[in-house]
């Protein structure tokens, strides 16, 4: 009998939500690459109204950090949400994917910090036999020793870490799809060594 194809490593449109954490203003003069996340984010974004997969932006205590920085469209996002619990993973967030995606089967991870808040969300959602993808050139920390370390854990119990490249090829898996085009223009721009190599 076949495996599950999506606890391998494969993604469906149709089962998949992509989640933003906390790319706020407070946190831009402190995180490794944060110009560089930015990026990968709005490429994100732009692919998730392509595919049509719902976006969720989460806000880390806004009333004192700030929102998500201006240079990030979040208008067409399900649910921007303050929180907060580091995880992503409220009951808020919970109730609305329930509405949106009652087939959810995977979530694409990117934001920060990654030894934070994006390590503790995946935890929740790997508890919750949901299969998690996280960009690795899409999240970073404030040392990139936290972040590189956090990266290892992740992949050790069980999380997918791969690019924003290697994440939208899934998506797409044909040449054929209906958004090819538009999604391999966003590919264009290739990750950066600097998140391909050694300080990963």
């Amino acid at each position: 009998m076949a495996r599950n194809i999506l606890k391998l490593g494969a993604l469906d449109a149709h089962k998949t939500a992509f989640l933003l954490c906390d790319l706020q203003e407070t946190f831009r003069p402190h995180i490794k690459h944060f110009g560089e996340i930015v990026k990968v984010a709005n490429k994100m974004i732009e692919a998730a109204k392509a595919f049509n997969i719902p976006l969720y932006v989460s806000e880390q205590y806004p009333k004192g950090l700030g929102h998500t920085i201006k240079e990030i469209d979040i208008k067409d996002a399900k649910l921007v949400y303050p929180k907060t619990k580091f995880s992503m993973f409220t009951p808020e967030l919970q109730e609305k994917l329930k509405a949106d995606l009652p087939d959810l089967k995977s979530v694409v991870l990117f934001g920060i910090e990654a030894h934070v808040c994006i390590e503790q969300t995946v935890i929740d959602f790997l508890n919750e036999d949901i299969t998690v993808h996280v960009l690795a050139d899409g999240v970073s920390s404030r040392s990139l020793m936290d972040r590189s370390l956090a990266l290892q854990r992740l992949n050790s119990i069980g999380c997918f870490v791969g690019t924003s490249e290697n994440v939208l090829f899934k998506l797409l898996r044909d040449k054929n799809n209906p958004v090819f085009k538009p999604i391999s223009k966003l590919n264009m721009q290739p990750t950066p060594d600097e998140f391909g190599q050694g300080n990963c």
